[in-house]
Parts: structure tokens; sequence; C-alpha cells
């Protein structure tokens, strides 16, 4: 877990390249950063790298496999406010829609290999080095995913899409979404050895231009659409596991910004009788669903427990604190019947100093004494939308579509998350934390990965 930060910067910094860039917060008094612009020294800004070896103290991802040394260092910032405008409208969130790109830093991604992946203008930008993936550290079974794109005439680069973290052969392992030249024998828009582009429907490459794609992934259906027109469509004899969303650097340079997706299949958990939840009445505290439709937590520490258990999935909710110092969580993955035995995603939107880099208490999206918020996106007496990750030993979390938390669990396995890991399937808990609770839940859908 990193620490609250009380200066004026948190510096992500890319080094080295590691098989797996380490989203992680170190202390710096730098006015000036290589690879991004320079900021106000009295503006709070969340910094992130886009590559740090996993040893690092705090909040890391630690690599899976080893990677050559780096083309160049680059360090990445973003403001508080920077962060807050990258949010999305209160109806993308509830429709699970989330940015797998800040803007600003490249937390969340990890880079398979030696190329400069770098943010600039706004934008991810690659144009040297070995060909390799930047690929996200979440992952992503049934999505549809939308983003803009910038790419030179000669130009060769793609999206990956439910993709192992470097794909052996692409006929099997993913979908490669091709960004080419229209002598290509896949030009963009196109799945490459599987579907050629519809180059009527494309239209002719617009080199140098921004372009929008769209990925519709649908069990064994991918759907490619460029500027709202479908061009290309996939049906695989295969249905291909969830896995990492990759852009590639192959040659040429390309850009990439606006990235959003968000999952499909999201499956209601809330009605007014609570069918799906266990209730404790030995415990204080209360659970009720009021005319709204909203479940309703009240009073001292007490849970609500899912009937089912779940092992890896993505959980949306909407919730609605007044004061900063309420504090409520969701707790996953946890020992069915025992007391809030599992991962707990922090549901809490206090700050301290004015600050919303630094966490009163873990903050929302927070990974209970794992690792803190990197910003605090909820607002208090207002609707706020999470979405919930977790896939193996990685957890993540974003609200209102901006990511504030990335972390993988290296420790030992045990039965009980907070004690080590637990992969294994658990039940997920609604919390009542003391008797001055009083939270509004709205909204409850989770999408397992299988």
């Amino acid at each position: 877990m990193h620490p609250h930060l009380n200066d004026s910067r948190r510096t992500h910094r890319r080094t080295p390249f590691t098989a797996a860039f380490a989203p992680c917060a170190i202390l710096v008094l730098a006015s000036s950063l290589i690879g991004c612009g320079q900021k106000d020294a009295a503006t709070p800004t969340a910094e992130q790298p886009a590559a740090e070896p996993a040893a690092a103290a705090e909040q890391a991802t630690a690599p899976s496999e080893p990677a050559p040394a780096s083309l160049a260092s680059q360090s990445y910032s973003a403001s508080a406010d920077e962060l807050l405008a990258a949010r999305l409208s209160d109806e993308e969130a509830a429709a699970g829609w989330i940015r797998l790109f800040d803007g600003h830093t490249l937390f969340g991604w990890e880079i398979t290999g030696d190329a400069n992946f770098r943010v600039q203008d706004g934008a991810i930008v690659v144009d040297q080095g070995e060909q390799c993936l930047m690929c996200t550290s979440s992952t992503w079974g049934d999505f549809e995913l939308t983003f803009d794109f910038k790419a030179q005439e000669d130009t060769n680069s793609g999206v990956f899409v439910r993709t192992p973290f470097r794909p052996a052969d692409i006929t099997r392992d993913c979908y490669e979404i091709n960004i080419a030249p229209d002598d290509n024998p896949f030009p963009t828009g196109s799945i490459v050895k599987r579907q050629k582009v519809d180059a009527e429907a494309a239209g002719p490459q617009t080199p140098g231009q921004w372009r929008t794609m769209s990925v519709i992934a649908d069990g064994n259906q991918v759907t490619v659409s460029l500027n709202g027109n479908v061009v290309c469509r996939y049906t695989d004899p295969a249905d291909l596991a969830p896995q990492r969303i990759g852009l590639q650097h192959n040659s040429g340079r390309v850009e990439f910004k606006d990235i959003k997706i968000r999952p499909l299949d999201l499956k209601p958990m809330l009605d007014a009788e609570l069918s799906q939840w266990k209730k404790y009445p030995e415990m204080p505290g209360s659970f009720t669903v009021n005319d709204d439709g909203d479940l309703h937590v009240r009073g001292g520490k007490t849970q609500l427990e899912t009937k089912q258990s779940y092992g890896d999935f993505f959980l949306l909710a909407q919730y609605k604190i007044d004061d900063p110092e309420m504090n409520s969580g969701i707790f996953f993955r946890c020992i069915p019947g025992a007391e809030m035995m599992g991962y707990e995603c922090q549901i809490n939107n206090g700050f301290k100093d004015g600050n919303r880099l630094t966490p009163l208490d873990c903050g929302t999206g927070g990974i209970f004494r794992r690792q803190d918020a990197r910003v605090i996106a909820g607002e208090n007496a207002a609707w706020s939308t999470v979405l919930l990750h977790a896939s193996g030993n990685k957890i993540a979390a974003w609200v209102g579509g901006v990511q504030v938390s990335d972390w993988e669990d290296t420790r030992e396995a045990h039965e009980n998350p907070r004690k080590g890991k637990r992969t294994e399937a658990g039940t997920i808990m609604i919390q009542g934390h003391d008797p001055e609770t009083d939270v509004l839940f709205r909204g409850l859908q989770i999408a397992e990965l299988e």
C-alpha cells in the first residue's frame, strides 16, 4: 500500500522496461518532468511511471517475465483536477464505461518489450523500438471497446483483444484488429488472418487524421466499426478466454486516445426482497430496499452476503455517502459465512488537507490495507459509480470511470484474503461499518469472467 502523500507531486516514472509495468507511487520534489508538461508546484499531482520495478516498496504490480533495457526514462504527472476532469458522465459511468487511459499517465498498463510507448499531448504514442505490445493489467472477456487512433501512411499497428501478455499465434491466441495501409493483406479494421475488412464500408485510409474505432467482443462474435460504420464481423469457431487488451508497436508512428471500455452481460444483484443475499439479523445494523429500489445500509458492524460465490468478475455499483468520514465497503472472495473475511474495496470519500490525492481512509476504490486509491474521485452527497475488477491475483477499481487502483496480490496463498492471496471463488459482502453508517447503493450488477 502506498503512503499518504503531503507534498505536491506523486510520481510514476518509466525506468528500464520490465515485463509488467507496475504502477507505483514515489515521492519527488521536482518541478518539471521528462515526458510531461510542467505543472504548477502549488497544484497537487498524481504521477505514475510507464514502468517501475516490482521491488518498489509501494503500490506495485510484480513483473511476470524479464524484458530488455529501456530506450529512455520518462515520468508522467496528473493533478487531482486533471484526473477528476477525466471522469465520465454519470450516465456513462452508470452504464459500466471506464477509461483505460486517463490522458496523462500510463497507470494500469504493462509493456511487454522495449518500445517507446509514452504519453504526448493527451495521447499514447509509440514509434520506435522492438515489436511488442502495451497491455492492460486488467482482464476483459465480453466487452465493448472504443478509441480514437491516428496513424502515418506507412504505419502497421493494431489493437489486440483477448490477448495473452505475449501472444505466440494470432490465429489461435487472440484477435488482432489491424491498423495498416490499404495495400496490406489486412487493412485497417481487419481481424488479421481471420477476416478482411469491408473496404467499401471502411472507406479510404486517413493518414495523419484521427479516426474512431469500436470493437465488440461478445462470446465468439467480434464486430469492428470505423467512425460508426460496421466494417468487419467475425464468428470464431472457438471461444477465446478472457485476456488483456493490447496496443501494438510494429512499424511507424501510431497514437491512441479516448480509450474507453465497458463489460457486457452485467446481471442485476438487487431486488426488493434481496433474494440473492443472506442477512445476519444477530448483527447490529440493517439492510433495506427503499421505494426507489436503493439498498439502504444503516447502523453498526454488519454484513449482507451473496448466496452465490464469485471468482473472477466485474462488479458495478453506484453509491451515495453524505459524510466524508462515513465508511462502508464491498468485500469479495470472502469465506462464506465468516465475518467479512475477504478483500475489501473501500467506500469512503474523505481526503486530507483539501488534497484529493491523500485519502483519509484508503479512499473509494482503494483495496483496504493493500493499496490506497490514487485519487478521491467520488463526490459526497451525490451518486458516484465504482467498477471493481478481480481476475486471478489482480484487482483494480475505477470511480467515475477513472482508474484509482491497480494491485497484484503476490502473497502466499491462503483461504483468508486478510492473511494471503485468495484466487478461489468466495461470496461478496456489503459492509455496515459502525453505528454511524448510512449509505445507499443502487445499480449493483455483476459479470463473471469465464
